[in-house]
């Protein structure tokens, strides 16, 4: 088993830091040694740190977006009252949640009736501030080039 000498080990740190990776950085030394003793490929070790940079990316990417959404805490789709809001379908609000098929064929969801009314309610049953629009709420993919 090979060890990595002090110097090479502070130069990758710093380069890792330096590219902003830093799933690579905090996992490295020991994803080295287990490749070291278990005798992995060079690309077999690289696709590991990469696959835990790519892993820790996404995991960091949706805690920033749940923090710039700002939602309330607690509130998810089962303690929702949807009985308050009657104009609310549970089922499609369910399907529509259950999956993001519909965004990735390009289907447009659009969401007019009565949307003033159920902003009122929703804000004042709930604190939910989900519909801020006041004349559509409209979803659709991303657009290639």
């Amino acid at each position: 088993m090979k060890r990595t000498n002090a110097t090479d080990a502070a130069r990758i740190e710093l380069l890792l830091a330096e590219l902003r990776l830093p799933a690579m950085n905090l996992m490295w030394a020991d994803l080295a040694a287990r490749a070291d003793k278990e005798g992995w490929p060079a690309s077999r070790f690289l696709v590991a740190l990469a696959e835990h940079e790519i892993a820790d990316r996404g995991r960091r990417r949706i805690e920033r977006h749940l923090a710039g959404a700002k939602l309330p805490t607690g509130k998810t789709f089962d303690t929702f009252d949807f009985n308050a809001v009657p104009m609310v379908s549970k089922a499609q609000v369910m399907a529509l949640a259950a999956g993001d098929s519909w965004l990735d064929q390009g289907a447009i969801f659009c969401s007019l009736a009565r949307l003033a009314e159920a902003n009122r309610i929703l804000r004042q049953r709930s604190g939910w501030r989900s519909f801020r629009t006041a004349g559509a709420c409209c979803s659709s993919a991303p657009q290639t080039d």
